[in-house]
């Protein structure tokens, strides 16, 4: 490959990486064609872009960016496939609904400025909530306390209103 060609590479790898908030290093070399195009078709779905890269490369790239992914160096052996997403657990969740016998295999992740190394860390990977299910959350819980407040003012109305026209009457 031509030094032309491995710098373009290069900077498509850290314009994808600085687009997406999120990637993933995966292992799909025990994959067949088959699998791995089912692999595909579920990636696309999930709108999770799909990249098969050299380590070398991949590895410059994310030196000539601003953060430090240096924990993620020791993972780039063998083949290696990254996953790019916005959302941070949906490729974690796909490689969970996918994955028979630890294939793909994840090795390391970045999800939500953190780093996540070896394929152990799927189950934590798949309990990070995205930014729009923290949102919600907070907004659920918010709404609690002041749905307390209306109910209990409704139903303390209905009772002031009742004694009002009873000693109105009288």
């Amino acid at each position: 490959m031509r030094k032309e060609d491995k710098n373009t590479i290069i900077e498509q790898l850290t314009a994808t990486i600085s687009e997406y908030g999120h990637f993933y290093l995966v292992d799909m070399t025990a994959m067949n064609a088959a699998s791995t195009s089912a692999l595909r078709r579920a990636c696309y779905k999930a709108d999770i872009k799909l990249v098969v890269v050299k380590n070398t490369l991949l590895h410059k790239a994310l030196e000539s960016l601003d953060l430090d992914y240096s924990p993620l160096y020791n993972s780039l052996k063998g083949a290696t496939s990254v996953m790019f997403c916005n959302t941070a657990n949906a490729p974690a969740k796909l490689l969970k609904e996918v994955a028979k016998d630890g294939i793909p295999g994840l090795k390391a992740a970045y999800a939500e400025e953190g780093f996540y190394i070896g394929a152990d860390q799927l189950d934590a990977l798949i309990s990070i909530k995205s930014k729009n299910e923290v949102i919600a959350d907070v907004i659920a819980l918010l709404q609690s306390p002041a749905k307390s407040v209306i109910s209990a003012l409704q139903s303390g109305g209905n009772t002031i209103h009742g004694v009002l026209k009873t000693l109105g009457d009288r």
